[in-house]
């Protein structure tokens, strides 16, 4: 029966423990990455460690690990002097360390030493398949092809209000002649939350991006873990696909991040970039001054030209001018002596008609015609040229050449 051949958890536990004691006897290496770590206040080191699906991401294995005191200092020491950064959470790491089994604590890793090459190799290899990630998504150079806004005022900044880098910008900017408009975009600069605190800071500027003129992106310094978000892929296609020309200056003097490389303008520094905008400025405002003294030089000369041409204008006008009253004078006394001529012999055959006129003008006289037996009709005063004039019974005043006298007029039908 069942109940007659099987083993006491103890008995099992304590086979488990000679198994994995025969096989790894020595200490083996591991890679594997930091999920969770912790030092306590005796000094011991304990971790959790996990390595990830390729596939979804998601823990396939997992084991706890600690660091005894007595070679923790050591350890952390020399991976921080040799990485620039200290361990933390998301780091992945190769470890050396002792495999145990105990019965009542189950499998864990005693760990002796860290080798730094090995995270700087990884870190490096996660930031080249970035570069190369964006390059092949062709928005590598979209932020530095931007054209650069004159002048730059009106600066959207993400940074952490409480950060030094972000003071000294703001000192740095109030120290030059010039008005800046500067908006803050707080964001975590550094932890596991930075990547997302950003990446939403960039995003609120966007949905305001006609507010600004640029967005600058800075920190103070820190270790090379504290700046590990910067090469991560997600917050460096934001920076590179940004409507807006990005300044960094996360305050690293010995290595350059990705998102350097995809801004339009890398700086070290804070207090850089800030002397960057304000040297900006300055050869803005030469520029303004040497244009405004090649307007004054164009001007000037403009109208030295158009006086010139004034008077080139004028002396041509008083010339043709006195060509023309000339001419004009010529053409009068012609008209003039014309006119005299015509009158004189307009004169001449009027008088001529006159003197006809007075040798057959006594013929017609009023009295010669009325001597001829003519008689002059009036009625109230007027001559009558028609009967249609009179009416019967109208009184009328006959002349004729001996003399005049009264009449009435008759009906048409009185014999």
């Amino acid at each position: 029966m069942a109940s007659e051949n099987h083993f006491t958890l103890k008995e099992l536990q304590r086979r488990i423990k000679l198994v994995v004691d025969e096989h790894f006897a020595l200490p083996v290496w591991v890679s594997a990455e930091i999920s969770e770590i912790k030092v306590n206040y005796s000094g011991h080191c304990y971790l959790e460690l996990i390595e990830k699906s390729a596939d979804d991401g998601l823990p396939a294995a997992q084991a706890r690990a600690v660091i005894w005191r007595s070679q923790y200092p050591r350890i952390a020491t020399a991976f921080e002097a040799g990485t620039g950064q200290r361990l933390a959470a998301g780091i992945r790491v190769l470890v050396k360390a002792l495999v145990t089994y105990h019965e009542l604590y189950g499998f864990s890793l005693q760990i002796s030493d860290i080798d730094p090459s090995y995270t700087l190799g990884d870190l490096e290899r996660q930031r080249q398949q970035t570069i190369a990630q964006l390059q092949q998504d062709g928005v590598w150079e979209m932020n530095r092809l931007l054209a650069w806004p004159e002048p730059a005022q009106r600066i959207a900044v993400v940074s952490s209000a409480n950060a030094a880098g972000y003071q000294d910008f703001c000192n740095e900017l109030a120290k030059s002649p010039y008005r800046f408009e500067v908006t803050l975009f707080d964001a975590f600069m550094q932890g596991t939350a930075a990547e997302d605190s950003i990446v939403a800071a960039l995003c609120a500027v966007a949905d305001r991006q006609d507010e600004f003129d640029v967005t600058v992106l800075i920190r103070g310094g820190g270790s090379r873990h504290d700046l590990a978000c910067f090469d991560s892929y997600r917050l460096c296609t934001y920076i590179a696909q940004f409507p807006l020309p990005v300044l960094t200056g996360i305050g690293h003097d010995k290595d350059t991040s990705v998102a350097d490389m995809v801004a339009h303008t890398a700086l070290k520094t804070p207090t850089a970039v800030a002397g960057r905008l304000v040297e900006l400025m300055t050869e803005a405002e030469g520029a303004l001054d040497l244009a405004a003294l090649q307007l004054h030089d164009a001007v000037q000369e403009t109208l030295h030209a158009a006086a010139v041409q004034l008077e080139r204008f004028g002396g041509q006008l008083r010339e043709t001018s006195a060509t023309f009253f000339t001419r004009r004078n010529v053409q009068l006394e012609h008209a003039a002596e014309w006119l005299s001529a015509s009158v004189r012999e307009l004169l001449e055959r009027q008088k001529t008609k006159l003197d006809a006129a007075a040798k057959w003008m006594p013929g017609y006289a009023p009295e010669r015609i009325l001597r001829l037996g003519f008689a002059v009709v009036r009625k109230e005063g007027r001559a009558c040229r028609s009967t249609a004039e009179i009416q019967a019974g109208d009184r009328l005043t006959v002349e004729l050449a001996d003399g005049r006298f009264d009449a009435i007029a008759r009906p048409k039908n009185e014999q």
